[in-house]
């Protein structure tokens, strides 16, 4: 499956695009994250290892699945690191999670930077909100997602998981 991230209308977005493909594959989900366009004009982390927290301030591909329980949240950094969290309700409840990932391929050319990972599904996945917050080299932020149910970017909110699991 093949989708278009948009970026929310009230922050400053790049000359880019973004898209996800993503691939179900038993209780795993592997995702692709493409950036296509002047991605010489973002800021790319240095490479890095490891589940760290905090990773949604600068660029980062999210993921955000719902289950009957709340939802998770997985940060991906292109730098390699990650983290994972587990909500109980909207906003509510966060505590890390036990569910892995591994943003395992980081490629590029001149016009795309692909960022390729597996995450692991928690029991009862029901949706998904694909996110990604983009950081220009002037410190600007851009937020892009498949729905944006609000005036704030907010990936969190429960109208932003439309995506059936494939």
């Amino acid at each position: 499956m093949h989708v278009d991230l948009k970026p929310h209308p009230t922050t400053p977005a790049p000359q880019i695009e973004v898209s996800v493909e993503l691939e179900r594959r038993g209780n795993r989900l592997w995702l692709r994250y493409f950036t296509d366009g002047d991605v010489d004009a973002l800021k790319w982390p240095a490479p890095a290892q490891g589940r760290v927290d905090g990773l949604w301030k600068h660029t980062c591909f999210e993921v955000f699945v719902r289950t009957a329980e709340g939802y998770r949240e997985f940060n991906l950094s292109p730098s390699g690191q990650w983290a994972s969290y587990r909500f109980n309700g909207y906003r509510d409840g966060m505590a890390k999670a036990a569910e892995a990932a591994d943003p395992a391929l980081l490629d590029g050319g001149s016009d795309y930077v692909g960022l390729e990972t597996v995450i692991d599904l928690p029991p009862g996945a029901q949706a998904l909100g694909l996110a990604a917050v983009i950081e220009a080299l002037d410190g600007r932020i851009s937020y892009w997602a498949l729905a944006h149910a609000s005036d704030k970017p907010d990936f969190h909110h429960p109208d932003s998981f439309v995506l059936e699991i494939p």
